[in-house]
């Protein structure tokens, strides 16, 4: 994290980006909204792909980079989010809906101005494409106008639940034990994670035929997987946070997976190093 001015502190981030990009193409860190919560949320816009920060830490370490050593031990991951997710909320609310009218037409400049998350003009560059996909749009001259369509986000989001069941198949052999049903309702829960629950889950929900308290309801404790809100420099952030070491996973039905398993034979790593002998003056 070192490339951004006014760093304070040295992190370790992993993103996917282009191997020849300079220093001046490493990316912005924006601070907008989580579409799920509204919480403040560090996003990193790079190449044009807009991803999600998770971080993950295990009870003790630090990082070794050259001749420097990270106290901050914590693993920075930035994975690819679709921007339709990001951008859902405030074109839903830019449309000013009431009731059955449709609500307005809106320039995009003027729809994703936000007074107190600039960051989100920077997804300019990659709001319009990735809204034609959920919105009704109309030209003016040079000037587009977009109004985002209940029935495209619907097929939108039903495709994204499709391909969700299927990356699921590929990924977990257990889920081809399981219902068709159960499957289903986990990669609604999955969305959840990124959907509001009124309008768009119960939109979902509805047309899946799913009861959206079964879709968005865990028994048990929660997941390890926390959402967290940011802070407002770039300097220190909180993306999301999943612990690793030894907390067990719970899953939709309240079971918990293995521990993982410690291998054996296996030194501290403080083993490796021993104090020299000080030396008489």
């Amino acid at each position: 994290m070192a490339w951004y001015e006014d760093v304070e502190e040295t992190r370790l981030l992993v993103s996917s980006s282009d191997p020849s990009a300079t220093r001046e193409d490493m990316g912005q860190l924006l601070q907008l909204r989580h579409p799920k919560t509204g919480e403040s949320t560090c996003y990193l816009l790079i190449n044009g792909c807009l991803q999600e920060i998770n971080w993950f830490k295990q009870s003790y370490g630090s990082w070794f980079m050259g001749d420097y050593i990270s106290e901050d031990g914590r693993l920075y991951a930035a994975t690819p989010v679709d921007p339709v997710f990001i951008l859902l909320p405030i074109f839903d609310k830019a449309r000013m809906k009431n009731g059955s009218d449709p609500g307005k037409f809106r320039q995009l400049d003027e729809i994703i101005y936000h007074n107190d998350y600039p960051g989100y003009h920077h997804l300019s560059s990659i709001a319009e494409k990735s809204m034609e996909v959920v919105c009704d749009f109309k030209e003016v001259g040079s000037i587009k106008f977009f109004r985002l369509n209940d029935s495209k986000v619907l097929t939108w989001m039903y495709c994204k639940v499709q391909q969700l069941k299927e990356t699921l198949l590929k990924l977990d052999k257990n889920y081809a034990a399981q219902s068709q049903k159960d499957t289903l309702i986990d990669a609604v829960m999955i969305l959840g994670e990124y959907l509001q629950d009124d309008p768009w889950l119960k939109l979902l929900s509805n047309n899946l035929k799913l009861n959206i308290d079964e879709a968005v309801k865990v028994e048990g404790p929660k997941t390890e997987i926390l959402s967290s809100s940011a802070p407002t420099s770039q300097s220190s952030f909180k993306p999301k946070q999943e612990q690793i070491g030894m907390e067990k996973r719970v899953t939709r039905n309240g079971k918990q997976n293995k521990k993982i398993k410690i291998e054996t034979n296996s030194h501290n790593i403080k083993d490796m190093f021993s104090r020299a002998p000080r030396r008489g003056k």
